[in-house]
């Protein structure tokens, strides 16, 4: 049985929800796939504002497919780097989108699975999930962007324990480094992801793209580049729509409107 990416959707919220219950919802191509292209549906699709993704069952995903890699290691080099380039291309995708991406983590999220829990805008995990690079314990390196997050996030010295030793880490530890947004009751992270994702569908889409960019731009840039991105987005939100509801809504004491 192979693995899916099931797409539903609660409101203007679509949630991805990884399933490959026979492997702990690991990820392969398919995978990959799907998720490029539901992305690519829902940026032009104006009544979805955020996307939600989660596993299903009790794991949010063991990573990579074992015993799909061990056969993997009898392929050519250039097949092997495709398939990592099509779990990249996907983790790429959801940093660049515009709209608010969170993970929902109940259980386990493994090697690839815990890159790609970090590569969303949001992470809520369940009290008793756990998160590990368990790369080196079979003797590889991370992919999905792993490397590039804890090391960007963490003091030197705890990223290289995480993912030289592959040891567990709790919801509870990553959300007091700031790693993980809500703690959640077990089972009831999915719930408080969507509770969170209807709260930024409350706002203006356009200003959370722009906020979105200028976070991802921000560590590339020096202040000055960073003060110019900033000036831009702000006129250009100034002018739009978005800005003279908000304005008048929040003068005339009401919710306001957003499209």
């Amino acid at each position: 049985m192979s693995g899916a990416l099931k797409s539903t959707s609660v409101g203007s919220t679509l949630i991805l929800t990884l399933s490959n219950p026979e492997f702990r919802n690991a990820l392969e191509p398919g995978i990959y796939t799907a998720g490029i292209e539901a992305l690519n549906a829902a940026e032009n699709n104006p009544d979805i504002r955020s996307v939600v993704i989660t596993g299903d069952g009790a794991t949010f995903c063991a990573g990579g497919n074992l015993l799909g890699l061990q056969v993997s290691r009898r392929e050519l080099s250039e097949a092997m780097a495709q398939s990592i380039d099509g779990l990249h291309n996907w983790i790429d995708s959801i940093r660049t989108y515009p709209k608010p991406v969170l993970a929902a983590v109940e259980g386990a999220a493994a090697g690839a699975g815990f890159s790609l829990a970090l590569s969303c805008d949001f992470v809520v995990a369940a009290d008793n999930a756990v998160f590990l690079m368990a790369c080196s314990t079979v003797a590889l390196s991370p992919d999905g962007g792993g490397s590039w997050s804890l090391a960007r996030t963490l003091p030197r010295a705890l990223a290289s324990e995480l993912l030289m030793c592959g040891e567990c880490i709790g919801a509870r530890r990553l959300y007091d480094l700031g790693l993980v947004n809500r703690v959640s009751a077990p089972g009831d992270a999915l719930a408080q992801a969507l509770e969170l994702a209807e709260k930024l569908n409350a706002r203006a889409p356009n200003a959370l793209s722009s906020i979105k960019e200028l976070i991802n731009e921000a560590p590339a840039n020096t202040l000055s580049q960073q003060l110019a991105s900033e000036r831009n987005h702000f006129v250009r939100n100034l002018r739009h729509a978005n800005a003279g509801e908000g304005i008048d809504a929040f003068l005339q004491k009401r919710a306001p409107r957003y499209r």
